[in-house]
């Protein structure tokens, strides 16, 4: 499995505004090899605020097939009206990671 990770740097008081965009129902729910998208706001930051947008994908050619379509474009592109708006973004960055390790919780049974 990989995690792609697209970590947005915004104007301060933005990131929680912005979260809900990256998770609305849509064409990226049917994209073979998607499992889930997280949003991830930043706490401890205080110059601008940050999201971490995690998008988890069975193989890196899926995550690029999603991202050479035409639905991905379409995500993208936003309203005439918000172009002309100042973007809240001040950059961002794309990670890709493959996970390598994981641990889950104990059912509570097995706790002691």
């Amino acid at each position: 499995m990989f995690i792609v990770t697209n970590r947005i740097k915004t104007k301060k008081g933005m990131a929680a505004k912005m979260a809900p965009a990256f998770t609305k129902p849509g064409l990226l729910q049917k994209m073979e090899g998607f499992h889930k998208v997280e949003v991830l706001v930043t706490q401890n930051i205080e110059e601008y605020d940050e999201l971490n947008v995690n998008m988890y994908w069975e193989n890196l050619e899926n995550f690029t097939s999603w991202r050479n379509s035409d639905h991905f474009r379409e995500a993208h592109q936003g309203s005439k009206p918000d172009q002309e708006k100042e973007s809240p973004i001040i950059g961002s960055k794309l990670i890709i990671s493959e996970l390598a390790s994981t641990i889950k919780a104990l059912p509570e049974d097995e706790q002691e």
